[in-house]
């Protein structure tokens, strides 16, 4: 049976958090590979609601060890406070269920802190994050100056690494106009978490590796989607790291030809938080009506999203890029009663028809949508649970989305409930 990577192919909050759990009943471990926490992942189980952004959305099922690989950023204060959320809704969080990979970079009060002054900044210059001290943290990471959590289990050595970490952020500060960060004040942060995270830390990259070789399934993870991907999104409207399956491999220590099958998650329609272009967003009463039959609101931040039509193009792309199998295709009972509904088969550049996001971000912002109207439908899709269950122009909409974007579709949800799932293919047994 191959291992099975969920990855978002449009901009996020595509639903990723359902579709694991429900695909990690099959599976015995599940992986986050990338991002922190401002990923949001919602989960409806049995009429519970449960909002993760850490950790991995296998936790809420017993018997799955869950995994935070070394591609992920880990706020350790956001860890165990979700913990501590986590246990009130009935979910104990321990070392048996949790494992986090020694090698995982660690997000700090100064990176939450440069964050938000970057996004206070001058119009034109903010991105839209989440204020939560991502992106400066992976900046840290690859500028090799990062505190990882394998150091916090060694706290004799320690000063040497904030050190080296200050001299960069207090140079950025001075700049910034704010007041030098003191080192014994982030060496008082690190020690005062330490005991509660250092319980988890293991070598992930190893017990992977056991766990491959006596076949278990494991399941990886994504947040955000293909399109904040930092190589391959609408670049510089994206997030700090590779959202992508390859990164599968790299952010959990696994061979890429572990990977296995992978199952991209899309809307029926398409959303997005924050800046960035968004060619097919509609600014009328059709999309705030999208927007709130959908709860479109970011489950971190709260704040509403963008909504537009379905654009083929950028799932295509994704497609490609991301090397997915098959599509889970969620949110199709937002669109019952649109009549027609438009799809993006294409763009005009310039006077040009062209069927790619172009990499550059002038060009992305000149782009005008080429729409094919679909006949809608009358029916409910909601709950339903097989395709006989679904009004015949709905089943048609399917069908030209997989034309369109070149990729089956595998998983079909009718609601945020786990067991409204119309399985087309298993992705663990293909």
């Amino acid at each position: 049976m191959p291992n099975v990577v969920v990855v978002g192919a449009q901009w996020g909050d595509e639903g990723k958090g359902k579709i694991v759990d429900w695909l990690s009943e099959q599976a015995n471990v599940v992986v986050r590979f990338q991002g922190g926490h401002n990923a949001g992942h919602t989960l409806v189980i049995d009429g519970v609601t449960y909002k993760l952004s850490l950790l991995p959305s296998g936790v809420v099922r017993p018997g799955k060890l869950a995994i935070i690989g070394n591609g992920v950023v880990l706020d350790p204060y956001a860890l165990t406070s979700e913990i501590e959320r986590i246990a009130g809704l009935g979910v104990k969080i321990t070392p048996d269920v949790l494992r986090i990979a020694d090698n995982v970079s660690l997000i700090l009060s100064i990176h939450r802190e440069l964050d938000a002054v970057r996004e206070g900044g001058v119009k034109g210059t903010r991105l839209g994050t989440t204020k939560r001290g991502i992106g400066p943290a992976y900046e840290d990471k690859i500028g090799r100056r990062a505190i990882r959590l394998a150091d916090l289990a060694e706290a004799d050595n320690l000063d040497a690494k904030i050190e080296r970490l200050l001299f960069h952020h207090n140079a950025l500060r001075r700049g910034l106009d704010l007041a030098e960060f003191k080192a014994a004040d982030l060496r008082k942060e690190l020690t005062d978490i330490a005991p509660k995270v250092l319980p988890y830390m293991d070598r992930v990259w190893e017990l992977l590796d056991n766990h491959r070789r006596k076949g278990s399934r494991i399941l990886f993870e994504g947040a955000q989607g293909a399109l904040l991907d930092v190589d391959h999104g609408t670049y510089p409207y994206v997030t700090s790291s590779n959202t992508v399956a390859g990164q599968a491999a790299t952010g959990s220590g696994m061979g890429p030809g572990s990977v296995g099958y992978v199952l991209g998650i899309t809307k029926a329609y398409t959303t997005r938080v924050g800046e960035g272009p968004f060619p097919t967003e509609l600014e009328d009463e059709i999309g705030k009506k999208i927007g709130e039959r959908g709860h479109e609101f970011g489950t971190v931040t709260g704040r509403a999203r963008r909504c537009g039509w379905f654009d083929s193009v950028l799932v295509r792309q994704t497609v490609r890029t991301g090397g997915i199998d098959g599509i889970a295709l969620t949110k199709l009972d937002v669109l019952d009663g649109f009549d027609p509904i438009r799809v993006c088969v294409g763009y005009r550049l310039n006077g040009t028809e062209i069927h790619h996001m172009p990499a550059g971000e002038a060009a992305q912002s000149r782009l005008e949508p080429i729409y094919e109207n679909i006949e809608g439908w009358k029916g409910s899709t909601r709950g339903a649970r097989s395709w006989a269950g679904l009004p015949a122009a709905a089943v048609k909409y399917v069908r030209r989305i997989e034309e369109l974007i070149g990729c089956p579709v595998a998983l079909l949800s009718t609601s945020p409930e786990r067991d409204d799932t119309i399985l087309v293919q298993n992705p663990f047994q293909s």
